[in-house]
């Protein structure tokens, strides 16, 4: 029986923390990796000020004042102008899809009515899914519209530069009239639920039974890799559902959200989500020793994907190259779906865009998931 303090058993005890933290050199990487990647995302990836957001301008009558606008525009920084659209349908199908943040409509007769002082209106179309994403940039176009026009408001038309703004701004926040982050969060949150809960139960599946000793009973039967692989993923599919209905009921009874499109047609192409996030589950189940290493490796496949998505911030306000990596992701662009098809109404044609890059990660992360299964069975 030991007495007192002894600073020899202590030191027995940290030289054998310290020897087995070296032995597990994935947890000891994941300790420097995971801080690592939030001082990075955080300090150079996360901007809460999206500047450089893709905005069309539709003009219907072409004058010098058009061309004011469209200059102050791009100078504001909030707004890259990208080819006008045609027509108004046009306007509504990149707005639907997601090509613009804005639309700027400078009405016919537009310049007539502002020489004769009548305040023609500026119609501001926004898509508002995310309001965050809008609202610095709404703001800064009010201002400009005060003073765009000034460098033709001289002479014989002196007397419209001063007091109130020459034009009427009229902006028109499509989607979500009223500003509701509730409207951009829930709906996100189905994709954040899904990709957390699917990865981690799938990573832990193999590891679970490689700690109890119930793997080598299945490697002892006569079943094929892909086989195995597909019959531990299935029954999560019908989880992934049962969390699916519970999100979208709870969405609509206490937060209101609106379901425009068809939650058929959204329950359908939720599987290819759900495959995805399985894929990447079964790779690291395989990969991981034990089911700590398959959390660590769960929690350093999340992070990213939940920061760099557009979740949490504005997507279009990130750096290019923090865009590029988050487009690899499958909740990027099962964020742009569910949100497309609950808040704008989008069919099948609209999502397509969103469906492509989903499909190709899924056959990247089975192919991967299944080459390193094979590996550990045999």
């Amino acid at each position: 029986m030991t007495h007192g303090f002894s600073f020899r058993r202590l030191n027995g005890v940290m030289r054998k923390e310290l020897v087995q933290m070296r032995r597990d050199r994935l947890t000891f990487a994941m300790m420097l990796a995971v801080p690592l990647l939030q001082l990075v995302l955080f300090g150079f990836a996360i901007n809460t000020d999206p500047k450089g957001l893709p905005t069309a301008l539709h003009v219907l009558d072409p004058s010098p004042f058009s061309r004011d606008l469209a200059a102050a525009m791009a100078n504001a920084g909030y707004f890259a102008l990208i080819d006008p659209p045609t027509s108004e349908a046009e306007v509504d199908r990149m707005l639907d899809r997601g090509k613009v943040q804005f639309v700027v409509t400078i009405p016919a007769n537009f310049a007539r009515d502002l020489i004769r002082g009548r305040k023609p209106s500026l119609l501001l179309d926004v898509d508002a899914t995310d309001p965050a994403a809008a609202s610095n940039a709404v703001a800064a176009f009010r201002q400009l519209t005060e003073t765009a026009f000034s460098p033709h408001l001289t002479g014989p038309f002196a007397d419209l530069a001063p007091g109130e703004p020459p034009v009427n701004t009229v902006i028109h926040m499509r989607y979500n009239p009223d500003g509701e982050s509730q409207y951009n969060t829930v709906p996100g949150l189905l994709g954040v639920v899904l990709t957390m809960t699917m990865v981690m139960m799938t990573a832990l599946s193999i590891t679970r039974e490689r700690e109890r000793g119930t793997l080598e009973n299945l490697l002892s039967m006569p079943l094929r890799p892909v086989e195995m692989m597909v019959g531990k993923i299935l029954p999560y599919v019908g989880v992934g559902y049962v969390q699916v209905v519970v999100v979208l009921v709870m969405a609509k009874l206490l937060f209101g959200v609106p379901m425009v499109g068809s939650p058929l047609l959204l329950s359908v192409l939720v599987i290819l989500f759900i495959a995805c996030n399985l894929a990447v589950g079964m790779t690291f189940s395989a990969l991981a020793r034990n089911q700590l290493q398959a959390m660590q490796m769960s929690f350093f496949f999340f992070l990213p994907s939940i920061l760099l998505s557009g979740f949490m911030f504005p997507f279009r306000g990130q750096p290019e190259w923090a865009q590029v990596i988050g487009s690899i992701f499958p909740l990027t662009h099962f964020l742009r779906l569910v949100r497309g098809i609950l808040l704008k109404g989008n069919g099948l044609v609209d999502v397509l865009p969103f469906l492509w890059p989903q499909a190709l990660f899924l056959l990247g992360a089975f192919l991967v998931a299944l080459l390193v299964f094979r590996e550990t069975l045999d």
